[in-house]
């Protein structure tokens, strides 16, 4: 098969092609991966209901807090939310809506001035705030490392408080430094000011991490670094996500973020009040009102994209032909589908390539001798972002979607946008909390 950038623009546009290139085999490989993205999230589905038992205990808990300061100015006004165990919920909004004291008021840090607190089912609004704290892990915007302890010293920290055993906090702080992507051999020695921002914020997580705390809180820790080392760290954090699963709640002024790395986004206005509560796909299709709809934007369409899935109902299935068939087998195929173009797959349904009706015209040889290998394809957990990002960039008409290097179905543009289109429909606000 021969390889190229461009294949047919749909099933009843002309192909677009370019000079053949010699065989060159199979067609998927290393240099035809997609674009990089955010991982895909599953499809949205209902809203989440109040817990009704045991079971269904949520890990987090807010039942009407509200927090007031002395002067009357209201930070938090009687929030209610429920954060299921393993998830990971963010909260976003201006500045000055009161997701930090939020984050403060569950290891109480800062005392809400009502309502009640839950951690696992049990009411801790009046705990011991210290016994509390040393069941929550807190990763902060500045890292807030000690710089006279080696980072060793530091992921430590807790594990000490805790009085483990010099062996076990040993072994756990290696466990944690390999965690976060830091060799112990090579970092457990060295201090703070030894490390970039990135590291250090690494060494924050692990630290936070090191007494396998029962919630994580995190107060913007991405934000003090640049773009690049931002987004590889997010992408960090989902894959150590979906190792530990931990239940965390994320604040973040920036809503990309928040959109990428939630399960579920909670969006405060000023004075701490909730005007939606809703997993990323909701929340970019159903806004519950307007301020919700100016917050996450006017783009909110195209950020959706990144958080909907690639779904079976969303692809097509043109025509089919073996590398084998003859050149009149495939005219046959594609004429009797009405399409200009056909995907070439072997006999046990792995993608070889397409063939253009332009290319099939004229001669009786085989499809394998004007076939072309298939540069635009995404996996089948791809999410529609990525999928768009690979037909913007090999100038496609089309994607394949593979399972492995078998041939699913493909995505057009027309596809594409139908996809989205039956996304949003199958969505509606959820404006309350849990509770």
């Amino acid at each position: 098969m021969d390889a190229t950038a461009e294949h047919g623009d749909g099933r009843d546009g002309a192909a677009r092609e370019r000079a053949p290139e010699p065989a060159t085999g199979p067609a998927p490989g290393p240099a035809a991966r997609p674009a990089p993205g955010p991982a895909a999230r599953p499809a949205p589905g209902p809203a989440a209901e109040p817990a009704t038992g045991p079971a269904a205990e949520p890990a987090i808990r807010l039942d009407r807090v509200r927090k007031q300061y002395p002067d009357g100015t209201v930070a938090v006004h009687e929030l209610s939310l429920d954060v299921p165990a393993g998830e990971m919920c963010m909260l976003v909004g201006p500045s000055g809506c009161g997701k930090t004291t939020v984050l403060k008021m569950i290891n109480r840090l800062i005392e809400p001035t009502s309502g009640r607190l839950f951690l696992t089912g049990e009411d801790v609004t009046r705990a011991d705030p210290v016994k509390l704290r040393r069941r929550i892990g807190y990763v902060i915007q500045q890292v807030g490392l000690f710089p006279h302890q080696s980072i060793a010293e530091n992921v430590a920290t807790v594990p000490k408080l805790l009085g483990w055993d010099r062996r076990r906090i040993a072994a756990r702080v290696g466990e944690m430094l390999e965690l976060v992507g830091l060799d112990p051999k090579v970092y457990a020695r060295r201090y703070p000011h030894q490390l970039s921002g990135g590291q250090r914020q690494r060494v924050g997580v692990a630290r936070a991490l090191a007494a396998d705390p029962v919630v994580l809180l995190m107060d913007e820790p991405f934000s003090a670094i640049d773009p690049i080392a931002r987004g590889r760290l997010q992408g960090e954090f989902l894959r150590l996500q979906a190792e530990v699963r931990k239940t965390v709640v994320f604040v973040t002024h920036d809503i990309d973020e928040a959109i990428r790395l939630g399960d579920r986004v909670a969006v405060l206005s000023q004075g701490g009040r909730l005007e939606q509560y809703a997993d990323p796909a909701t929340l970019l299709g159903s806004p519950a009102n307007e301020f919700v709809a100016d917050f996450v934007g006017s783009d909110r369409g195209l950020k959706r994209l990144a958080v909907t899935s690639i779904s079976d109902v969303d692809l097509e299935h043109p025509p089919v032909v073996r590398p084998g068939d003859t050149l009149a087998a495939a005219r046959e195929a594609m004429a009797r589908d009405g399409a200009r173009w056909a995907v070439v797959v072997e006999e046990n349904g792995d993608l070889r390539g397409w063939l253009s009706a332009e290319r099939a015209a004229g001669g009786d040889g085989p499809v394998s001798e004007r076939g072309r290998r298939m540069a635009a394809w995404v996996p089948r957990d791809a999410t529609l972002n990525q999928a768009f990002s690979v037909m913007l960039q090999q100038e496609a008409g089309w994607v394949a979607v593979l399972d492995g290097s078998r041939l699913v179905g493909v995505l057009t543009p027309e596809s594409l946008h139908a996809a989205l289109r039956r996304s949003v429909d199958s969505t509606e606000p959820e404006t309350a909390g849990a509770v």
